[in-house]
């Protein structure tokens, strides 16, 4: 489903602190799993879909697959322009619709559409098409444009620290934006295209700020642990952005706290 129009850009900021020097001894961050994460997963799955569109609920069973998977950072983002058609989305906030009408104006494109998978934030996929995303995953991991900055992500017991890697000869420019998002949740739709079906629902985004710059050498940033605990999971993503202000790739990402359960 496509929907054309404009939104602009509302940016967030988060208090963080960066540090550079000694690490500090702290436990390493573990997915769902228990086992330790990954400094370079896979890639960064962004998806756009709706509760009111009749053409995402596949697309919403296949990433459910993907937020199972540690080696992939799955971001469900709900957006609000299909709210019309009879059923406000329960998950979907303006901050979700301005982000895939930001990656619209970066990648040329006039509209925006339902369900749309961002892969790396370089291209476009349909969410629904598990060989698309599947093929554009893998393409980019071997290409170069997959993550190229590790990211590490360990803890005490009163703060998270973030590590981003060096670049190298690489970019030298990043945003260090923390995606936080709701545990697993199943929701009973009443109303629209999709009225009297259930589904669930994996790492629906509810909040994005912007919390630092990285400027392609290795820094830490450190986040209270107590902004963590208050929310359903989070994510941290190392994305550079255009001097026009729009989304470019993601470069390095890493889950900080990842939930597992409805």
């Amino acid at each position: 489903m496509a929907f054309q129009g404009r939104l602009r850009l509302a940016a967030v900021a988060l208090a963080l602190t960066a540090l550079g020097g000694v690490a500090l001894a702290a436990e390493p961050e573990k997915a769902a799993t228990g086992k330790p994460q990954a400094d370079k997963p896979l890639g960064v799955v962004e998806l756009f879909t709706s509760q009111g569109c009749s053409s995402c609920p596949p697309a919403d069973e296949f990433f459910a697959e993907l937020a199972g998977k540690d080696d992939i950072v799955a971001l469900a983002y709900h957006v609000n322009y299909w709210d019309y058609l009879g059923w406000q989305d329960t998950l979907s906030t303006k901050e979700n619709t301005e982000r895939q009408y930001d990656y619209m104006r970066a990648f040329g494109n006039r509209s925006v559409y339902t369900p749309q998978a961002v892969i790396n934030g370089r291209s476009h996929v349909n969410g629904a098409s598990r060989k698309d995303v599947d093929g554009a995953l893998a393409r980019m991991d071997r290409t170069g444009e997959g993550m190229r900055v590790a990211v590490k992500v360990s803890r005490t017991s009163d703060r998270v620290m973030i590590d981003a890697g060096d670049a190298g000869n690489g970019p030298a420019d990043a945003h260090v934006v923390i995606v936080y998002f709701n545990p697993p949740q199943m929701v009973k739709i009443g109303q629209g295209e999709n009225s009297g079906r259930s589904l669930t629902y994996w790492n629906a985004v509810s909040d994005i700020q912007t919390a630092g710059m990285w400027h392609g050498k290795a820094q830490r940033y450190e986040l209270p642990m107590t902004e963590i605990a208050k929310k359903g999971g989070c994510a941290v993503l190392l994305q550079s952005v255009g001097k026009d202000g729009m989304p470019g790739p993601i470069l390095g990402a890493a889950f900080i706290r990842k939930p597992d359960r409805l």
